[in-house]
């Protein structure tokens, strides 16, 4: 019995001793069952592909409205719960707010089978907003999100009266630049073997400058939480598709088309780039040059307005709001009324 009760006491030491992330780690459904959204979640359900999809979304109105909706679009590894920050800022300056998760991610459905690409995904956005009876959006996208953004103004150009990106991927073709291509299977065992600490150490280093705070601690569980769970295969599957389709078509090659004013927001410590751990130093070294990268696009896009945050990496909403928020909503305020009607 005393041996019993030692093992016991020396267990819960060793738990006490660990990091506060290490404590806890949920455990989730295959669409983020469990994980608790900052505002009511809602499901559009439509059929995509013969396949009948649930795609999942925020709608938060402002108690004074402006007259404007903004849609907010989330990166790879993040969903719509990310913008938590951003929904607050932009409601209470009269926006309304549409933030889905993307199929495939978050809390939407990740069927067996899907052809992924970002047309399709802009197809699936823009039948969500019809539904609300949505004609004319400002988008806000971040890192693949951002991909999407683009994707979807080149499609609905009448339907988007204003384009703001945040740190943007795709603005390089990592292929042609010389990143090795792997298959659909090679991207799916490499999901398989995602780990909270593995997507920390990633964040941290790439997102957030090195930095780390506790704050995007449950950012890094809401994802780990899936792949604890009991549609961890399904979940490693639909991001393998994901990360095929994102490392397969850039937007680079199509930013002069563009025609709506765009803001670019650009944290200058960003060194995002898909599959660069895949690539020879050399080539590596090349790649997810933010700075270059920023000012490339804004010499592309022909109503582009460069704001550049020196300090922070690729979630620059996340690593610091209030600047952040500070420039989105100077610059979604230029832009003319005659571009909203």
């Amino acid at each position: 019995m005393k041996l019993k009760l030692l093992t016991i006491a020396l267990c819960l030491y060793a738990a006490a001793s660990l990091p506060a992330f290490a404590q806890d780690a949920p455990v989730y459904g295959g669409e983020l069952q469990g994980f608790n959204y900052p505002a009511p979640v809602q499901q559009f359900g439509f059929t995509s592909q013969g396949v009948p999809l649930r795609m999942a979304y925020m709608d938060v109105k402002p108690a004074t409205p402006n007259g404007r909706t903004v849609v907010l679009l989330h990166g790879k590894n993040f969903c719509a719960a990310t913008w938590e920050g951003s929904i607050k800022a932009l409601t209470a300056a009269g926006y309304r707010v549409i933030a889905p998760d993307q199929i495939g991610f978050c809390k939407s459905s990740k069927p067996e089978h899907y052809q992924y690409s970002f047309q399709q995904l802009a197809n699936n956005t823009h039948a969500l907003l019809a539904s609300l009876g949505i004609d004319r959006v400002t988008l806000l996208g971040h890192s693949t999100g951002g991909m999407l953004a683009i994707r979807y103004a080149l499609m609905y150009p009448d339907g988007v009266e204003q384009l703001a990106l945040a740190n943007p991927i795709g603005l390089e073709d990592w292929k042609a630049k010389g990143v090795p291509t792997i298959t659909v299977d090679q991207w799916y065992a490499r999901e398989l073997k995602t780990s909270a600490e593995g997507i920390r150490n990633y964040e941290q280093n790439t997102y957030y400058a090195g930095q780390w705070r506790a704050a995007y601690e449950p950012w890094v569980q809401m994802l780990a939480g899936m792949y604890r769970g009991p549609d961890r295969e399904r979940v490693a599957w639909n991001s393998a598709l994901l990360y095929d389709m994102i490392y397969t078509q850039p937007v680079v090659y199509e930013l002069e088309q563009l025609r709506m004013p765009t803001l670019l927001l650009i944290g200058q410590k960003d060194t995002t780039a898909i599959g660069k751990d895949l690539a020879a130093p050399a080539i590596r070294a090349t790649l997810g040059r933010y700075p270059e990268l920023g000012k490339a696009a804004a010499r592309q896009i022909p109503h582009a307005t460069l704001v550049e945050f020196a300090d922070l990496g690729h979630a620059p909403q996340m690593q610091d709001p209030e600047a952040f928020h500070k420039a989105l909503l100077a610059g979604l305020a230029a832009l003319p009324a005659a571009a909203t009607r």
